[in-house]
């Protein structure tokens, strides 16, 4: 037993060639010797029992050891002799659609050896008590090591697999209907008559919107922030200026001539002795032209820009100990900032005071293409003026994209949850009107400015629809909107990743709106909403584009995700970014 024991522990220590034979051969003799006591005393009898198995073990080795003798070593087969010594050219031809033979035979092979397990495996399950795996089968002929190894891997694998496919139950074949059936969402329904909410009694009413739960960091962001106030949009820019390098005019000496050549050629260069020429300026507009399309604007509004300063320093006298660089950059930075601060300037709460004393409330619509952030914003600027005292309603104008009144309830919660009616006098602050999908948005605004001048509501924020400029029955539609109801401010939302399209966008939807209102004095966009500023880095040439185009300016910038991350436009700190080499 002993070296039994350190034949199959220690297989490279010592090698017997038998070791399996000699297993195969216990196992069956004990089995058949004392199968009836197996099934007689069960499983505890195997404990309390005793086993008289020396005398046929020393047999069963002893037969082992000398069949291992007897046998002679198996001696290698030449070429001649091997099977592919007698395959010709012609039956190693596969034709396409036929099987090779071989693959044939061997999948016969394995059927057969599959037939024999089972059959050697069959008795083994018959007896309750026997708990050993199944033989793998009398292998007379191995006599090498690695097949040695090779097969107890197998017998280990195929004792494996058995006990997982005896703990799986069968499965019942289930009846395949023909046909593909439509996929059924759990909170969903096919039914459109499901997604109108034309009847609803909870319409307009604190209840339709109950109070949520949630982390109120998440929503806020900045704890430390006053309350109600629009904080100035902030670049942290470098305060160290870049030394300018001067530039030489080619017709003067150069320093290789003499030192006192050159030092008065640079003088002449720093002070103010002529006036400024187009020749002058060519090359540092181009580059600042360059400089200004790399930061996202326009390239049409990029030209025009430094057209414009070029006509403006054009024949102007250059002062002392300045350069051509800096000059133009300095007239380029204050025409930016001109830019950025329209003489026409929206102040949001004081027209909103203004309404109240009317006793009538204060209407915004948003307009914009798909995907711009026109409701996320409106729910930062319904935040806002619930901080500034102010009771909103929202108008769930976005009848068309899947989902648009979901998002503008669940906005709704969350403002409510942190502003809740009892810190303020029991006044619901915010609340959603809402029609449902596939209705008029005209006459859901309509509706909604009617309930919240009923209501006494101060603000009525109206949400719509993404269209592109080039769509003309939805930009028919949004000018009927606002030619239908006037609202008292009309901001487009568009966001700070875009370049030339920015200019597209609001050219189109201008003229859109002009051409399809009924007024003798069209309603045109009153004010823009930039938003994702968050994610251009130093590349703000879109309010640059946007203002520039319209001559209108840019109320909120959208700054990230949380109701805080709202801004007011810094010119400077624009300018400040878009100068940054």
């Amino acid at each position: 037993f002993a070296v039994l024991f350190l034949q199959v522990g220690f297989q490279k220590i010592l090698t017997l060639t038998y070791v399996d034979k000699l297993i195969d051969d216990v196992h069956k003799e004990f089995r058949d010797k004392y199968r009836n006591e197996f099934q007689q005393k069960g499983t505890l009898g195997l404990l309390n029992g005793t086993f008289d198995f020396k005398d046929d073990f020393m047999r069963l080795l002893r037969d082992a050891e000398e069949s291992s003798k007897v046998r002679a070593p198996t001696v290698m087969k030449t070429f001649e002799q091997s099977l592919k010594s007698q395959k010709t050219v012609k039956c190693m031809i596969e034709t396409r659609g036929e099987k090779p033979k071989e693959k044939i035979k061997n999948k016969k092979n394995k059927s057969s050896k599959k037939e024999g397990i089972e059959a050697v495996a069959a008795p083994g399950k018959a007896s309750a008590g026997d708990k050993q795996p199944p033989a793998a089968g009398d292998k007379e002929e191995l006599t090498k090591d690695e097949i040695l190894q090779k097969n107890r891997e197998e017998f280990f694998k195929r004792h494996m697999k058995s006990g997982e496919k005896s703990s799986k139950s069968p499965k019942p074949d289930a009846h395949k209907e023909k046909g593909k059936k439509p996929r059924v969402w759990d909170l969903g329904n096919s039914n459109a008559k499901v997604l109108d909410y034309s009847n609803s009694a909870t319409n307009g009413s604190a209840e339709a919107c109950p109070v949520e739960e949630f982390d109120p960091d998440m929503a806020l962001g900045d704890r430390n922030r006053e309350p109600g106030r629009l904080y100035d949009l902030e670049y942290e820019s470098d305060d160290e200026a870049e030394e300018e390098k001067v530039v030489q005019n080619p017709s003067k000496p150069s320093a290789k001539k003499g030192g006192l050549g050159g030092m008065f050629g640079m003088l002449k260069g720093l002070v103010g002795s002529k006036s400024l020429t187009r020749e002058d300026m060519d090359p540092v507009l181009e580059k600042m032209k360059d400089h200004l399309i790399a930061k996202n604007v326009a390239a049409e509004i990029a030209v025009q820009l430094c057209e414009s300063v070029a006509k403006k320093l054009e024949g102007k006298v250059m002062g002392t100990f300045t350069t051509v660089t800096s000059t133009v950059k300095q007239a380029l930075q204050e025409a930016l900032v001109q830019i950025l601060q329209p003489q026409r300037r929206v102040d949001v709460l004081r027209d909103v005071m203004d309404a109240q004393r009317h006793r009538r409330p204060y209407v915004v619509t948003f307009c914009g293409v798909n995907g711009v952030g026109k409701s996320t914003n409106l729910a930062k600027i319904s935040f806002w003026l619930i901080e500034n005292g102010f009771s909103v309603l929202i108008a769930a104008c976005d009848t068309f994209r899947a989902g648009a009144v979901e998002q503008l309830r669940t906005h709704t919660r969350r403002l409510n949850a942190l502003h809740p009616p009892e810190s303020h006098g029991g006044r619901t602050m915010v609340q959603l009107y809402e029609k449902g999908y596939g209705k008029d948005a005209a006459g859901i605004a309509m509706e909604a400015i009617s309930y919240a001048r009923n209501q006494g509501f101060d603000v009525v924020l109206v949400d719509t629809a993404g269209r592109m400029q080039d769509n003309a029955p939805l930009m028919t539609a949004l000018a009927k909107l606002i030619a239908v109801n006037a609202p008292d401010l009309v901001l487009f939302v568009g966001e700070a990743l875009v370049g030339n399209e920015a200019v597209d966008q609001l050219v189109k939807f201008n003229k859109a709106l002009a051409d399809h209102s009924m007024a003798q004095t069209p309603r045109l966009i009153d004010g823009i909403v930039l938003t994702k500023f968050d994610t251009i880095d130093d590349k703000v040439g879109a309010a640059i584009s946007m203002t520039y185009i319209t001559s209108k300016p840019i109320v909120f910038v959208g700054t990230g995700q949380t109701y805080c991350d709202l801004r007011s436009l810094n010119a400077k700190a624009v300018v400040a970014a878009l100068m940054k080499a």
